[in-house]
């Protein structure tokens, strides 16, 4: 059964950095900033879920363009988005024990009160309830503050700070215009990207939930400010929770949660995250947002130039945009958590399994040879490996017995496994192990690309 308990993410931290899914960053030097490197397999997951998503977002659809815009954007831009006056967290200090926190979040989980936005109120109340810190027991606090969350950093050439970009969406507005001009788009129409992004986060935790150099899947959806809009966004909320199915997610383990009135930013007329039940609990996994036209005009006022669009009835405006988000690392999570199953076999033997969809299992196939010390074994299965990788990502594999070997492809999450043994010298045929149900079927070995192009495209 699947495990619903508080050390489950520890099970998945330790299995991540044991298969070779994701490591500590700078682990020799004793790690650093919550950072963390995707090994080997995490790379492979990690890119499956990309193309997953670009396949579906992207190529299949024909309202969708791609673009890569660059990670160092002009620093006006930030001034034109409200990012260098408005994107910030609160943060406060325990002069004890020097530990930084979410000022705002810490309040409200140990009194319940919601001060977001009022410093006053939580100055007042750090002292007033003589709250201690999480990490020392102490109450000796600093003021409450605002830290502005992107990275500064310098360029030649460049008088005023650079910044490291908090999202993607900057770029797509910036060249909004160059899009339009060489592209047959007509709005509704989207632009699609993915890329690294990077918050200065007070407290980033939670394994790879939360991290200061993260990845975006994101997209900017435009669309005429008289367009009947709830229909799209519904649409599209429909797509992202689609998304969600494919990496392996349950429907119980997936809720929206909508923005109330207050909550909402000054220039959006709806938004709704999607929430995933984490072994930490329920937090945001994927965004939607109607913008209106607030990003288009703000960068229109800055920059001087015109951005409107004109349509095929020569009408020109600024158009509205709805903004679906999805994190990469976010992502990656989730398809760990939904796919970690603790399997109790005959017996106290317990199968730990990652039953990751087909489509972004790092491995589709594993081959063995019966025995590592038969050349005549070896050479069939190099050969069988060679003909498979043209099309899946294989892996060979002789290192231990057929049951160990089973077991290590098992927590990598490989879907199926060909053993090549001494009947496959005179019969051509092998025996091919499904990771799920653990049966075992004998197949002619000219048969295994069709089968497998049926069972994992």
């Amino acid at each position: 059964m699947k495990e619903n308990t508080s050390d489950l993410m520890q099970k998945i931290v330790s299995l991540c950095k044991r298969r070779g899914y994701i490591f500590p960053a700078c682990e020799i030097y004793g790690g650093f900033a919550n950072a963390y490197s995707y090994g080997p397999y995490g790379t492979e997951l990690k890119n499956n879920i990309k193309k997953l998503w670009w396949k579906k977002f992207v190529q299949e659809r024909e309202d969708m363009v791609g673009m890569d815009g660059p990670i160092l954007l002009h620093p006006k831009l930030w001034e034109a988005s409200g990012h260098l006056s408005g994107f910030n967290d609160v943060m406060v200090d325990c002069r004890e024990c020097k530990k930084r926190f979410r000022a705002d979040n810490m309040i409200t989980e140990i009194t319940g009160k919601d001060l977001e936005g009022d410093l006053e109120g939580m100055n007042k109340i750090l002292v007033a309830e003589k709250i201690k810190c999480p990490n020392c027991g102490k109450s000796n606090w600093t003021e409450v503050r605002y830290l502005n969350m992107m990275f500064k950093t310098e360029m030649n050439g460049i008088d005023e700070p650079v910044y490291l970009r908090p999202e993607t969406a900057g770029a797509i507005f910036a060249d909004f215009k160059n899009v339009v001009d060489s592209m047959r788009v007509k709005i509704p129409f989207g632009i699609a990207q993915i890329g690294k992004a990077f918050r200065n986060e007070i407290v980033a935790g939670n394994f790879i939930f939360r991290l200061r150099e993260f990845e975006q899947m994101e997209i900017e959806y435009f669309i005429s400010p008289d367009e009947k809009w709830q229909k799209l966004f519904d649409s599209w909320l429909e797509q992202q929770q689609e998304f969600v199915f494919a990496l392996g997610a349950k429907k119980k383990d997936i809720k929206l949660r909508e923005h109330s009135k207050e909550k909402l930013s000054h220039y959006s007329r709806k938004t709704v995250d999607i929430e995933y039940n984490f072994p930490f609990g329920w937090s945001e996994l994927y965004g939607l947002a109607h913008r209106g036209d607030f990003d288009l005009t703000q960068h229109a006022k800055f920059s001087g130039q015109d951005l409107n669009y004109t349509d095929s009835e020569n009408k020109k405006y600024i158009p509205h945009v709805l903004e679906p988000t999805f994190g990469v690392d976010r992502s990656v999570l989730v398809a760990l958590c939904a796919a970690y199953e603790e399997e109790k076999l005959d017996g106290d033997d317990i199968r730990v399994v990652m039953h990751l969809p087909k489509a972004i299992a790092p491995i589709k196939v594993a081959i063995f040879p019966l025995m590592k010390n038969k050349p005549e074994l070896v050479k069939k299965a190099k050969e069988i490996f060679d003909l498979l990788k043209l099309d899946f990502m294989c892996e060979f594999d002789d290192n231990g017995n057929v049951g160990k070997r089973y077991r290590r492809q098992d927590e990598i999450g490989t879907p199926y496994c060909v053993t090549v043994d001494f009947d496959s010298l005179e019969d051509k045929a092998v025996t091919v192990r499904d990771r799920d149900t653990m049966k075992q079927e004998r197949m002619k070995i000219e048969e295994l690309g069709e089968y497998f192009k049926k069972n994992i495209n």
